[in-house]
């Protein structure tokens, strides 16, 4: 797809994007977490997005998006191209506004992912890895049908409501020093900078990647976007390549990228689920991966972490 410069979306547009979406997403909890305050000596707070539709705060983004779009913009459906929490949320979004979805997937992504989307009736286009394969088997699709085509990360309308998971955590948990977020196309660090700067100027906003997939950290050191990059993560959420609009609200709100092992990944999403009963995804554990590793100390108080999402394999 063809680039052209969005507009960088401002505070008031999350707030306004929250009133459009609050009859249909989830206010999801926040919780402290009592381990690593124990085991770390950190205030952490999480946001669990793995509670909001759909397992992933992918469905906020969709949402403003969708309610965005009149009945004639959404005539012929929509499309998109996702390795799966961005497909699932369009898919059923799509089915409650009763249009079509068309979703090119790469071959790559967690085959339960794949069967979610199935499972909401959504048409699925298998693709290689990568950015270019997935744009160019869209490009086929859009000409095919003619669907209105829903980027999962590069649009103002999906910064904006992915923002909204900050909002809440803000107003639930007073002068929050530090927010981590994991970063792939960085919709969710663009939205959740603007709005935690909105809120707060003093607090600090940190991107956390794997180092096997680090364009992100690599585009925010060199000040230039790295357009193409061969991501080899278990964190399969964030394989994909950072946004045009996402790299220019990083630049302007965000404030350092850091990068994290594929180990500390595991242990992660481990301790999660053992210390905290927290079942979530590789890259929603990305964030904590980087306090495993020893990023911050107990200088950095009230920590807030988004939970990207939850969708993972039937145990059985």
């Amino acid at each position: 797809m063809p680039e052209r410069e969005l507009p960088i979306p401002q505070f008031g547009d999350i707030i306004r994007a929250r009133e459009r979406i609050s009859n249909l997403v989830r206010q999801t909890p926040v919780c402290f977490s009592n381990g690593i305050w124990e085991d770390f000596g950190l205030k952490v707070w999480f946001k669990c997005e793995q509670n909001q539709h759909t397992g992933s705060f992918k469905y906020r983004g969709v949402s403003n998006t969708m309610l965005s779009l009149s009945d004639s913009q959404l005539r012929n459906g929509v499309a998109t191209h996702s390795s799966g929490n961005h497909a699932k949320a369009l898919a059923y979004a799509a089915r409650i506004r009763g249009v079509p979805a068309w979703i090119v997937m790469p071959e790559d992504a967690p085959p339960n992912k794949v069967e979610a989307v199935q499972a909401l009736d959504a048409n699925i286009t298998i693709c290689k890895p990568g950015i270019a394969a997935r744009e160019n088997a869209l490009n086929l699709v859009l000409e095919q049908t003619a669907a209105q085509f829903i980027h999962p990360y590069n649009d103002p309308r999906i910064v904006c409501g992915q923002g909204t998971a900050t909002l809440e955590l803000m107003e639930e948990v007073e002068k929050l020093q530090l927010l981590l977020v994991p970063v792939g196309g960085g919709g969710l660090l663009g939205g959740t900078s603007i709005a935690a700067k909105g809120v707060s100027a003093s607090t600090q906003v940190i991107g956390v990647e794997p180092k096997m997939a680090d364009d992100a950290y690599r585009s925010l050191k060199s000040g230039k976007r790295v357009k193409e990059h061969t991501p080899n993560t278990i964190a399969d959420g964030l394989r994909t390549t950072l946004g045009e609009l996402s790299f220019r609200c990083i630049k302007k709100w965000t404030d350092g990228i850091v990068t994290v092992s594929e180990s500390s990944i595991l242990k992660a999403q481990k301790y999660l689920r053992r210390r905290e009963d927290l079942k979530v995804e590789a890259s929603s554990a990305v964030p904590l991966a980087a306090i495993i590793e020893g990023y911050f100390d107990k200088s950095e108080h009230n920590i807030g972490i988004i939970l990207s999402g939850g969708n993972l394999p039937d145990p059985g």
